[in-house]
């Protein structure tokens, strides 16, 4: 049977996805705090691969480890899966934090989402301006156009408080010192972040847990739409607009179909059908703990959710080693 005519079934494929991001985490755990980025990326992309090749799914990763030319697995455009199921598009990243790993800090995460083929958008591995908010608010309340200043203060508007009382997430990068410096200038506090960004888009949706309102910054596209992904599933927007250093990164994105450099693109615009979003802690933060390790056990606690029906299971595994 043709997979593009066998139906998405985000149901029984959510639990598939979650042994995913749990193995992909057992493999990158002995490697925490080693201070090896290259061999804790390996070893989740091999576990994440081997575990999806075991999903009845005609699978193309749309959002993953670079070009094929970059990366020998997980690659754009690699197929995964046994060929005997649904089309699906898969974004990932086997580590999200890749660095927090190897120095053993916080918001590590392995993330994978789903959806049916051709729901989600090809991001070229460029950088992507972003900015987020949690559900419960009016639709545009803060957009891309706006100064950061402004945006905080339409935030504050909407939410009915002070600036004072708004926590903006963003990634500590020299090419965000003008922005930081005008987001404090309002008196909002910041939660500066020295990488994983899908972690701090995320943080934005359980603003009473995590104490982040907003997220800004600029940061990979690919993580952008992985970023939606989750937001699809918990609530809250996301505004993305690519952004190009070089006719090299420009030559990417028409290599990716996208014709409007300077599109804005809307949580709904780059994750354009239900999916299932999976995210096993690794290192430990706000959103998921640690892997905890005792003698002869490993437990992992993972995030596993449904856009469709907007059910968040907090999943532990407990397995002998």
């Amino acid at each position: 049977m043709n997979a593009a005519k066998i139906d998405f079934n985000d149901r029984m494929l959510s639990l598939g996805l979650a042994r995913v991001a749990e193995q992909a985490a057992l493999a990158s755990a002995s490697l925490v705090g080693r201070g090896d980025e290259k061999a804790a990326d390996q070893a989740a992309v091999n576990a994440m691969r081997e575990q999806l090749n075991l999903l009845d799914i005609a699978g193309v990763v749309v959002i993953g480890e670079g070009e094929r030319d970059e990366a020998p697995m997980l690659y754009i455009g690699e197929e995964v899966g046994t060929g005997n199921g649904p089309g699906v598009d898969i974004a990932l990243d086997p580590l999200e934090g890749t660095t927090l790993t190897a120095k053993d800090m916080p918001n590590a995460l392995t993330v994978i989402a789903m959806g049916p083929r051709g729901s989600m958008l090809h991001a070229p591995d460029v950088y992507m301006n972003k900015l987020a908010v949690g559900p419960g608010l009016p639709q545009g309340v803060v957009s891309l156009d706006m100064s950061p200043r402004e945006r905080v203060e339409a935030l504050a508007k909407a939410k009915g408080c002070s600036t004072e009382d708004i926590t903006v997430c963003i990634l500590e990068r020299p090419r965000h010192e003008a922005m930081i410096a005008e987001v404090r200038e309002t008196g909002a506090a910041i939660r500066l972040i020295t990488d994983g960004d899908v972690a701090g888009v995320m943080h934005c949706a359980e603003s009473e847990v995590t104490g982040i309102d907003m997220y800004m910054g600029q940061g990979g596209a690919p993580e952008g739409v992985l970023a939606a992904a989750a937001l699809k599933c918990m609530g809250g927007q996301i505004y993305g607009r690519l952004l190009f250093r070089n006719d090299d990164e420009r030559g990417r994105a028409a290599k990716a179909g996208i014709t409007d450099l300077d599109r804005v693109y809307s949580r709904d615009e780059m994750v354009t059908a239900d999916v299932i979003f999976a995210a096993t802690g690794v290192t430990g933060g706000s959103l998921l703990p640690r892997i905890k390790r005792e003698p002869g056990w490993v437990e992992t606690t993972t995030l596993l959710m449904r856009s469709k029906t907007g059910s968040v299971r907090r999943m532990t595994y407990r397995t002998p080693v």
